[in-house]
């Protein structure tokens, strides 16, 4: 029987878009979009921040250097958290889920998209566990980082489902005992719930 449904953040709960913030690096650096992605999503720069080797300060100051302009901490870290929309779906799904199940968040972020973002979403108080790479120091799909979770949960991996766009990640859920969803839309996650005999209004 699943007593734990635990959500994935971006492109599940909110859908993002890194294009928005390189166009800002752009419109600050002049230099091409590409090479910005390459400097920033490209290099291992960005996982590091995710898994929390690296400080937002620390982050700052590579980025800058990185593009060569000195743009205020204030001002990157907007542009840098600026790329979120929220799925109304997901989060009326959660709303539904409140009181039912145990409900977790687990996602790859950072700080920025945590203080500046994800904390701040509607829904987020209705979780019972949430569990951010940046704080525990392991990324999906590594099997650290799902176990965080559970433990926060207080359940057996049998016990829980998984939902991530990033098919990987659902994997790497099953590695440990938890059931994965890989998320394509509302309308089909609704029907793989239904299948797991979990049920929303």
């Amino acid at each position: 029987m699943i007593r734990g449904v635990i959500f994935d953040f971006g492109n599940v709960i909110c859908s993002f878009d890194v294009e928005i913030f390189l166009a800002k690096l752009h419109e600050w650096s002049g230099l091409d979009v590409e090479t910005l992605r390459d400097r920033v999503y490209g290099s291992r720069l960005h996982s590091r921040y995710e898994r929390g080797e690296i400080s937002s300060k620390k982050f700052h100051r590579e980025v800058v250097r990185r593009i060569g302009v000195d743009v205020p901490v204030e001002e990157l870290a907007q542009g840098f958290s600026d790329i979120f929309t929220p799925l109304e779906s997901t989060q009326g799904l959660i709303r539904a889920l409140k009181g039912k199940y145990r409900l977790g968040l687990l996602s790859n972020t950072n700080e920025w998209h945590y203080l500046r973002h994800i904390r701040k979403v509607p829904v987020f108080p209705l979780f019972d566990a949430v569990t951010l790479s940046f704080e525990v120091g392991a990324l999906k799909p590594e099997p650290e980082i799902y176990l965080d979770v559970l433990r926060k949960l207080s359940l057996p991996p049998e016990e829980c489902v998984f939902i991530d766009d990033i098919g990987k990640y659902a994997e790497g859920a099953a590695v440990v005992g938890i059931r994965g969803i890989r998320y394509t839309g509302h309308a089909e996650l609704v029907r793989e719930l239904s299948g797991l005999g979990i049920v929303s209004p």
